[in-house]
This record gives C-alpha cells, structure tokens and sequence, in this order.
C-alpha cells in the first residue's frame, strides 16, 4: 500500500488512493494508520477514489485520527487537490471533487498553492440546533460569565469565540477548555472551536481545537469559522488569518460564499510494510 505524506501550515494529512488499498478502511485501521510510534503519524487520512457523479475529478473522504469521518477539511481539501494535479488526475487547473460537505472547486494558482471555493456558508444548522437565525450564541456553565460564540456551518460545525486580546488568547489552554465546549450539548455532533482576536480591520489571529484532533497548528474550516465571525461582527474582507502553523487567505463575500487560499506540500512518499499490512487486516 502506498501513501504520500502532505502538509499545510504544519496540519498534515497521509493521502491513499482507494483503488491502491488492500482493505477498506474502519475507525480501527485509521487510528492504527496515524498513530504517532506505530504508525504514519498524521493528522487524518486522505481517501481518494473515482467520483460516482460526472463532472468531478475524484471523492475525497476526510478522516480524523480518532477514526471519525469529518465532511469539509480546508487544509486537507487543499492537499488533495494539488496532490490530484501533480498524479495526472487531471490537467486542468480549475475542476470539482466531490466531499461529504458537498461540491469544491479548486483553482490551481502553483505548483504548491490553490484557491479553493468552498460554497455558501450557513449560521442556522441541525449541528447547532437551537441556535436562531444568525447563530448567535452564549455558552454559560461552571459557575462563569457567559460566552458568546457565533455559530459557523462549513461543511462541518464551527463555534468561533473572539476574546479580549493576544495576552488572553495566547494564555488560553485549549487542550483543558476544548473537550467541553467540544462535546457542549448546544452541539449534538460535536464542534470544532476557534478563538479570535481582531488584529486589524483585515487580519485576525486565531487558535483552533478540532473535534476528533484536538489542538491543530492550523485548520482552513477553523480559519473560516473565525474569520465569517470576524466579518459578521464588521471586519473587513479577505480575511488573513494567523495561526501557529501560518497564514491563511479568506474572502468572504456578502452572502457568505467563501474562498479559502494557501499553500500545502508534500513530505514524503511511503509503502507500507507487509507485517503492518498483515496487522492492519487483523483489525477491525
């Protein structure tokens, strides 16, 4: 079985083509596949295969290091499309893959960088659902003021909190205040979560905890979560959005139709070894 290793802005992601593989994969293989000492180490999986529809280059499937399935990756999705590119999967440098977030358009703007149009983005959504219309909300529990937090649907459930400055943010420790508003009963599937803080009408910077991740260096839906919230609340747009692992590009049009912009690069290329194929049958 082989596989390339990519990465964007430290977010990293194995990329396997479906027809390449011996087995299908289950939550069980998926976190053997991205463990850190036994496995690839990444972040997810890639899963590409031929589109069941005509007009698309391939399906991508987004897996989480937990052996979840997640619909929308920006950094994933950015990943694969350049991946498609420099396989042959197509020779053109605008078409259409296929996720479970729905239909994405990439442009290819280099061999390493591509735009990527991600649709409309929602703020009422069965991921938040006693949200109102413009997915407002407060988060209150443990005896604390409450929270408010804008509702973002990206192809998977964003809940973006802007806080008072970079002293607060960087003093935030996502890995203890994640898990609850994670797995929040606001949110019935689970949530990703973004911090913020405005930098300038145009430029924000961001920390991100994903849902079945944990705290990333980077995350593009993340990224986009934060910076419609940005938005929304009067910022400027495109929206340059600071994370650890780097700088994305956010436009955000009026009616929310989003483009997300950066870079991804390839680390390595790897063939599994026969005794972890063998292991990875044994298990279900």
């Amino acid at each position: 079985m082989d596989f390339e290793k990519w990465q964007a802005l430290g977010n990293d992601y194995a990329i396997v083509e479906a027809a390449r593989m011996p087995f299908e994969l289950t939550p069980a293989r998926v976190r053997a596949l991205c463990a850190a000492h036994t496995g690839v180490f990444a972040d997810g999986i890639l899963l590409l295969s031929a589109p069941d529809e005509p007009g698309y280059v391939a399906r991508l499937r987004i897996f989480n290091p937990d052996g979840s399935e997640a619909e929308m990756s920006g950094n994933g999705a950015r990943e694969a499309v350049l991946y498609l590119r420099r396989r042959g999967w197509t020779d053109s440098d605008e078409f259409s893959i296929q996720t479970a977030a729905g239909e994405i358009r990439p442009t290819i703007t280099s061999p390493t960088t591509a735009r990527l149009s991600i649709g409309r983005m929602r703020l009422a959504s069965a991921d938040f659902p006693s949200g109102p219309p413009d997915g407002r909300g407060e988060l209150a529990g443990d005896g604390r003021d409450p929270i408010g937090f804008q509702h973002v649907q990206v192809g998977n459930p964003q809940c973006a909190i802007r806080v008072a400055d970079l002293g607060e943010l960087e003093a935030l420790h996502l890995p203890s205040i994640g898990p609850g508003i994670e797995r929040h009963a606001l949110f019935p599937n689970r949530t990703n979560v973004s911090w913020y803080v405005p930098l300038t009408a145009d430029r924000i910077r961001a920390r991100i905890f994903e849902r079945g991740v944990g705290e990333t260096s980077a995350s593009g839906t993340g990224a986009t979560g934060a910076a419609v919230a940005h938005v929304l609340a009067g910022g400027g747009s495109p929206v340059t959005v600071v994370l650890d692992g780097g700088e994305l590009g956010v436009e955000v049009s009026d009616d929310l139709q989003v483009n997300l912009s950066g870079w991804a690069a390839p680390v390595f290329s790897g063939t599994l070894a026969d005794d972890f194929i063998k292991e990875l049958h044994a298990t279900e």
